[in-house]
This record gives structure tokens, C-alpha cells and sequence, in this order.
């Protein structure tokens, strides 16, 4: 099929060489996919899915077989891979229908019509172990070999619209049909069946409140289809903008960004604390021109009290956002706080009703009532999830309805799917059956911890032990970069996740590098501040920075390195535990901590280090002052490194050569790094109990464990990470 050069609102990412490279059925289905999953106008991340029936061999007989190679449950197009995709005997299929319809009280949304779901994994094409989509019947029964089922905004629009089925004949003419709102499952499969019969030259269909569904019999011509047919809808709604009249036009002024961010920062914590009554949440602000537009304007209020019409939108989303009718031209903090906290309540009670009303008897028990999304005029959008890569999906799926609301007023008037039928979704036993599958929780899933001195040492082994936790990780260092790098490692292990990650701190991912400098209050105060755009909060602050003012030649440290000692050992940790103890204030939230590195010379009195030692010493009062000071909501705790030389800025080359030197261990000035510090390992591991080198690694998990479960009835210790070093006790 010739390519359509003629694109305006959406991508051709089609390559012909690189499609021609792919040698099987299953290879060019993934190669369709990825393609239309690239453009976020075709579909949103995670949502819709894609099909091809193939001819394939059967393993038992060796005869030839048709297969439908399929999306399956969960995974999204611009990612998938072979394994994402199921496959399921299409003869088997089609025996299901004859299945379902023997089956007494068969319907829509019946005990029958879900039964079908789990059949169709005796219908698996080669033991595959990929679960079937729900959508599965709507590809099956399409009777065409490539099927393309997505949720672009501009056919979502005709489809929210109230006058949607002549809006599409008006764009579309006879190439689409119409089916009205049906539940995804088994019936809409047999729905979809009966209309490619009743209208054999349609191309594909617009499913009311849903989107679209298209097909072909060759699977490029498809794809062009659906960029073609998404398109239209495009310049159709374009045509009919109603620029700044737009939402009825605006109401309010945005703040200025400076104004804005102030103003953030301040927010966040407080407002976290408020939606995060059944689950730590993390934040994602969004600021463009175009949600300003949305949430400024006349008629904001009213489209969202209406909710999202897409079930894929409603499932990040709930059932509505909050609006917040305030002014910010008039407005201040004090009354943004009282107009959020009776938004809040009343959300909270209506979204108790909603479930009242419509819950079945055999419902779920009602899940989280706070908003996912919080829309304030001035502001933008704030959206909240249980990760990073979850908010920012929800903030994604939101900038969809509000497109969706857009399009349909632009072509008529925007209506949202009923809520009994939103309800039968969201509360929908077969989700529910998939939420209970998901694993548990991890420890400090919903976390956000900084970890200063992030960059190298045992800030850096702590910063890498925290992820496999689902921690949220700040890594703060006096060096950018050396944080950043840090970061970038932890990102490139374990991924941005899901959603359009954006620009800016909004849209980062599961770590960020930040610079500090804890001896500055001003410094303290400004990486807290990024922070809190960030991820809307702190739960956790490790502090493992540290100086080691090392004497001179006559045993004499400095003065200008002995007040540096105070200044970064103890001074500093002080600053950043006040500034981060009024966020944690704000926010409100129980099981918040703080960890500081310590070291055991704290408690043992020797030559030569006095300005470490010392200053140390009053690290470990400090760690007992913040811990009368922070509870109940927050516990400090402290653990205390010895000979820790592994990656660690304080044991240069010089001071290691000292050493050895010192305990009169033979060594030559032409040995590398790597072996001097071994043999002064060996030398500090023979001095302990257990005979144990010391590494960051040890650190790096005292740390965690202080920060996780196993802990959380203990505030204002101190644990020793030594070996065993009976001069070290406390006592």
C-alpha cells in the first residue's frame, strides 16, 4: 500500500526496509505495534492492542493452523515484545461462541460472559504462556487477518460526544460504524461480528465512549489505516476549534513560574499527606499552556465534575478529578489549604456514594476514595500515584480526557460514560481478580529517600541498595555529577517505567541526581525544594557525607580543617534535618526516618584524629537531640562505619601510604590503588572479632534495614557496622 504523505496530526513511523526485515507473522504484528504505540495521539501508554491471524504449525500434527497472535493482558504497543503478545487457535475460538452460547442467563456484563475469559486459555496456540487480553473476542471475530484496536483523542472525542453517531457518518461516511457503549468481553467481540456483516465495506468501527477499532488484510495497510482514520477525526475537530473560546474561554491568569513553584513547594507536602490516608503517593506537576488552559477556564468546572469518558482514562484517573475553584490572582497559601482540604472531604463523600449506589452484592470492598488527580486554576494539574511512573501515567491519561473534552465540545457536547457503567469497570470482578494478583507491596514502595554523599562510598552503595526496595532515590552530592552519575545507574538498571516521562524534575523517573552543600542552610533548603517538585515529598533522609581532617606531620589538625570538621559532620547534618523535619511537619505522614553515619572512633579516644573523632561524637548527641525532637513522627537513627576504605573520598592515596606506614606493613610506592587498599583491609579486618573487611555494602544495608519494617519502633540509636571492636562498645 502506498504510504499517506499526507499526515497532519499524527506520525508515519513506518519504515519499509526495516519492515521488510522482519521474517515471521509474530515479528511484523510486534513491528506494527511498536510503531503505533510511538505516536502518544494514537494511543496511551499501556492502552490498546493489536492483532494478526497467521498461518503457523501445528506442533503435534505438523499441519497447518491459524492462529490469532494477539496483545495480551497488560504490557503497551510502543514496547512490546514477542512475549507480550498470546496466541490462541482461531478454530478453537470460534467453538467458543457455540460454548457461550449454551451457556443459560448469557449477556452482558452476566457471570456467563465473564466465564469465557478463562477458556481461552484451552484454546492457546504451542503453550503459550502469555495471558489473553479481555479484548481477545473483539480481534477474533473481526473477519479480518489484521486487526488495530486503539485510543486516539480524536475518535475518543466523537465518540464522547452526544451527537457521535453523526459527527462520524459526517467525517467518515460509510468507512466506520457505530457501536454503541458496550462493556470490552465477549459480547462486544460477537457485537463487532454482527456489524462487519451488516456493513461489509466498513473499514472499522467507533466504539461509543471507547475508541477505535479498524482492520485490513495486510497488516501495513492497516497500520496506515489507523493513522489515516485518526487523522481525519483530527482535521475534522481542528476545523471547528474555538481557539479562546476554547472551555467557554478563561477565567482565571496563570501564576508566574517563579510565583508557581513557590508556592509548590509549600503545597506538595501538605497535600500528600492529605491523599495519602491508604498508600504513600508520588507527584507529578504539570504546568504547560495547554492543562493552564484547561484548568482556567469557564467551563473546567463543569466538564470535570463530569469525569473521563475512556474506560482506560477512569482506571488512572477514578471516576473524577478534584477541581479546586480558586483564584490565584486573590488567593493565598492559607486559602488555597482551606479550599483543598473541603474539596477533599467532599471528594472523599462522594466518591463513598458513588460506590453505595452502584456496588453489586458481590462488589469488592471500596477501594482508595482520594483524588489521583487535583486540578488547581493558576496552577496546572497534580497527579498521584503509587510511583513515579504511575503518576505520570495518570497525568498522561489526564491530558487525554481533557483533549477528549476538547474535541467533543469542539464537534458538539461532551458527555462521560454513565456512572453505573464506570462503576461496573472500575469495580469489575476480573480486575479486581487481576489487582489481587499483583505482587505485595515492597518495603519502601511510595518512598521517597534522599541520600546525601549519594555520589561515591557508602552513600553510593546505600543510593543503589534502596531500588530493589521501590524507594524513590535523591542522590545529593557537593559534586553534580558524581551524583548524577549515580542516578543515571540506577535509572538505566531498572528503567524510567511506564507513562511519557516529560521534561524537568515532573517528569523523572525512579532517581535524580541533586547538588549540595549541607554546611549552607540556603543549599539544604533549595535541594529539598527540588525534591518536592519532584515527587510531592520525603519519607527518608540518609546523610553519609563526612570529612576526615587528617594531622599534619607533628599530629596538629588545622584549625581551618578542624571548624571544617564541625562544619560538615555535625553542622551540616543539623541544617538538613530542620529543613527536612518542617516538610516532614507538613506533610503529616507516620514512618518517615532519618539515618546518619556516625563512626565508632565516635566512642573511642586515640591519637591523630581528634577533629573526626570529636566532631563524630557529637554526631552521635545529635542523632539522640533530633530524636527527642522529631517524635513521634519521625525516627533518627544513626549507624557507625569502621575502616570503611572501599570507595571512600577519605581514604586517598596519601592517607593509605600513611597508614601503612603507620602499622609498619610493607608495601611499594609503584603498587596500584586497588592493592593498598587490600592489604589495609586485611590489616583493619584482623583487628576486629570477626575478622570481616568492612565494605560500603555492610553500610549500605544497616542502612536500609534502619529505614524499613524491621526497625520502626526504634528512634535515637546507634549501630555499630564494625566487625567487632570490643574498645568501640557502648557503654
Amino acid at each position: 500500500m502506498a504510504a499517506n504523505k499526507d499526515l497532519k496530526f499524527v506520525t508515519r513511523h513506518w519504515n519499509d526496509t526495516e519492515a521488510a526485515a522482519q521474517k515471521t507473522g509474530l515479528d511484523r504484528l510486534v513491528y506494527r505495534s511498536n510503531k503505533l504505540g510511538e505516536d502518544q495521539r494514537v494511543t496511551n501508554t499501556g492502552g490498546g492492542n493489536t492483532s494478526s491471524k497467521v498461518q503457523e504449525v501445528d506442533p503435534l500434527t505438523g499441519k497447518a493452523v491459524e492462529v490469532l497472535w494477539v496483545k495480551g493482558s497488560g504490557g503497551d504497543l510502543r514496547t512490546s515484545k514477542r512475549a507480550n503478545f498470546a496466541s490462541l487457535e482461531m478454530a478453537k475460538l470460534y467453538q467458543l461462541q457455540e460454548v457461550y452460547k449454551n451457556k443459560p442467563n448469557n449477556g452482558v456484563k452476566t457471570p456467563a460472559e465473564d466465564d469465557m475469559v478463562d477458556l481461552y486459555r484451552y484454546c492457546t496456540y504451542n503453550l503459550n504462556p502469555r495471558a489473553s487480553s479481555i479484548d481477545t473476542p473483539l480481534h477474533a471475530f473481526v473477519p479480518f487477518k489484521h486487526v488495530d484496536h486503539t485510543h486516539p483523542n480524536s475518535v475518543i472525542a466523537i465518540a464522547a460526544s452526544k451527537n457521535g453517531p453523526q459527527v462520524m457518518k459526517e467525517v467518515f461516511g460509510e468507512d466506520l460504524f457505530w457501536l454503541p457503549w458496550m462493556r470490552p468481553g465477549f459480547e462486544l467481540g460477537l457485537a463487532l461480528e454482527a456489524g462487519c456483516k451488516q456493513h461489509p465495506k466498513a473499514k472499522g468501527a467507533i466504539m461509543g465512549q471507547h475508541g477505535l477499532i479498524n482492520w485490513a488484510n495486510d497488516d501495513q495497510a492497516c497500520y496506515e489505516l489507523s493513522l489515516e482514520l485518526i487523522d481525519k477525526a483530527a482535521r475534522y475537530i481542528e476545523a471547528r476549534d474555538k481557539g479562546d473560546k476554547t472551555f467557554g474561554g478563561q477565567k482565571y491568569k496563570s501564576l508566574a513560574e517563579d510565583k508557581r513553584n513557590a508556592l509548590l513547594v509549600k503545597l506538595l507536602p501538605w497535600l500528600r499527606g492529605k491523599v495519602s490516608t491508604h498508600a504513600r503517593m508520588i507527584g507529578t506537576v504539570q504546568a504547560d499552556d495547554t492543562i493552564l488552559r484547561f484548568v482556567n477556564s469557564v467551563d473546567a468546572p463543569r466538564l470535570a465534575e463530569l469525569g473521563t469518558s475512556c474506560p482506560d482514562h477512569f482506571l488512572r484517573t477514578k471516576i473524577k478529578p478534584l477541581y479546586v475553584d480558586w483564584d490565584p490572582a486573590t488567593g493565598d497559601l492559607a486559602s488555597l489549604k482551606a479550599k483543598l482540604e473541603a474539596g477533599l472531604a467532599q471528594y472523599v463523600k462522594d466518591y463513598a456514594a458513588y460506590y453505595e449506589s452502584c456496588k453489586h452484592a458481590n462488589s469488592p470492598a471500596m477501594r482508595q476514595p482520594n483524588p489521583t488527580v487535583v486540578l488547581i486554576p493558576g496552577i496546572g494539574m497534580i497527579a498521584w500515584g503509587k510511583s513515579k511512573s504511575e503518576s505520570r501515567v495518570t497525568a498522561e491519561f489526564y491530558n487525554c480526557a481533557v483533549e477528549v473534552m476538547r474535541g467533543a465540545e469542539a464537534v458538539g457536547e461532551y458527555i462521560a460514560l454513565p456512572k453505573q457503567e464506570a462503576f461496573d469497570i472500575e469495580y469489575w470482578l476480573l480486575e479486581e481478580a487481576k489487582l489481587q494478583r499483583m505482587p505485595p507491596d515492597k518495603p519502601l514502595a511510595g518512598h521517597v529517600s534522599i541520600v546525601v554523599g549519594g555520589g561515591s562510598g557508602i552513600g553510593k552503595a546505600s543510593a543503589l541498595r534502596l531500588p530493589p526496595e521501590d524507594a524513590h532515590v535523591v542522590c545529593a552530592d557537593l559534586v553534580a555529577a558524581t551524583a548524577q552519575t549515580t542516578a543515571d545507574e540506577i535509572t538505566a538498571k531498572y528503567g524510567m517505567g511506564i507513562g511519557v516521562a516529560g521534561t524537568g524534575l515532573s517528569g523523572c523517573g525512579p532517581a535524580i541526581g541533586l547538588s549540595i552543600d549541607m554546611t549552607d542552610r540556603a543549599s539544604c533548603r533549595a535541594m529539598l525544594e527540588q525534591v518536592v517538585l519532584a515527587y510531592g515529598g520525603i519519607d527518608d533522609l540518609v546523610i553519609t557525607a563526612g570529612l576526615f581532617a587528617a594531622p599534619d606531620d607533628n599530629g596538629v589538625v588545622a584549625d581551618v580543617l578542624y571548624k571544617k570538621s564541625y562544619e560538615v559532620n555535625v553542622v551540616g547534618p543539623t541544617f538538613l534535618s530542620e529543613e527536612a523535619g518542617k516538610i516532614f511537619k507538613d506533610q503529616g505522614m507516620d514512618g518517615c526516618s532519618i539515618v546518619i553515619t556516625t563512626s565508632v572512633n565516635a566512642v573511642v579516644a586515640k591519637p591523630g584524629s581528634i577533629a573526626y573523632d570529636t566532631s563524630k561524637a557529637a554526631s552521635n548527641h545529635l542523632i539522640r537531640e533530633l530524636a527527642v525532637t522529631l517524635a513521634p513522627m519521625v525516627r533518627v537513627n544513626g549507624v557507625a562505619p569502621a575502616t570503611v576504605i572501599e570507595g571512600s573520598k577519605m581514604f586517598p592515596r596519601e592517607r593509605v601510604m600513611a597508614s601503612l606506614a603507620k602499622y609498619s606493613i610493607a608495601f611499594d610506592n609503584s603498587e596500584s590503588d586497588q592493592s593498598l587498599l587490600e592489604k589495609l583491609g586485611k590489616f583493619y579486618a584482623s583487628r576486629n572479632m570477626l575478622n570481616a573487611v568492612i565494605r560500603p555494602a555492610d553500610q549500605a544495608e544497616a542502612i536500609y534495614q534502619m529505614l524499613g519494617p524491621a526497625f520502626k519502633k526504634t528512634t535515637g540509636a546507634i549501630i555499630h557496622v564494625d566487625g567487632g571492636l570490643k574498645d568501640a562498645f557502648l557503654r
